[in-house]
């Protein structure tokens, strides 16, 4: 896929025409991959590129006071970005926020063409807790089914706690297991029952089913989506 480095409107030459094409070809591939219903990670990239922008752009006072200088990195967490000193420059000050002012609503539109997509997959899936749910569920397994497919994807999962600009958030870890087929007698039950005879250090397990009609890609989007849709319902249930 190709991907865009941390700071590409400012890097190089700063020419409004090469950038544009640049961001084009970029959205273009990530659009592909949204009509083959595939969203990750090309969303959550597409995602980091525009708050990359939306940065820039509220930092823009700072910048007119230190500029003539050129974006050379962005420390990620703080999102502080950093200069050398270049002449001053008031056409390239222009040109730099012409950009910007593109690219921004270029990607705004792809991320609502994505965001769509993720919407419409969530809105489809079935949660539900199989058996008797222990007091603790920040941690034990969930199981996945698509469409008409008796497979079943088991994985086991860790819930954590991060603290971010004063907000706490809840976190996901999560580990491939193993696929069953599911039948009159293999119900998840019985996968339930056989995964706590397997692994001792999940003796009572909190496990929840995630079932979906769709038959989209279980790795670009329907275990991302499932990931984030387990974490909203464990907290709401909590």
């Amino acid at each position: 896929m190709k991907t865009l480095s941390e700071t590409w409107f400012a890097e190089g030459r700063i020419d409004y025409e090469l950038k544009k094409y640049t961001l084009l070809a970029y959205l273009q591939e990530v659009t592909r991959y949204f009509n083959e219903n595939k969203l990750y990670p090309q969303l959550s990239d597409l995602i980091f590129h525009y708050n990359n922008l939306v940065a820039f752009k509220t930092n823009k006072q700072y910048l007119q006071e230190q500029f003539p200088k050129t974006l050379t990195g962005i420390q990620m967490e703080r999102l502080q970005l950093l200069y050398e000193q270049l002449i001053e420059d008031d056409e390239l000050m222009q040109e730099l926020e012409d950009i910007i002012s593109f690219s921004e609503g270029k990607m705004k539109n792809t991320i609502t063409s994505g965001t769509e997509i993720y919407e419409f997959v969530e809105d489809k899936l079935t949660i539900f807790p199989v058996g008797l749910v222990p007091l603790n569920t920040d941690e034990g397994y969930f199981f996945l089914s698509k469409g008409t497919n008796k497979q079943t994807r088991v994985y086991q999962y860790k819930m954590s706690f991060f603290d971010k600009q004063d907000t706490r958030y809840r976190a996901i870890k999560t580990e491939y297991v193993d696929e069953w087929h599911r039948t009159i007698v293999n119900t998840y039950e019985s996968i339930k029952a056989t995964l706590i005879k397997q692994k001792k250090e999940l003796p009572n397990p909190a496990v929840y089913s995630i079932e979906t009609d769709l038959s989209f890609p279980v790795d670009e989007t329907l275990l991302p989506i499932a990931k984030r849709s387990l974490v909203r319902y464990i907290s709401a249930v909590a």
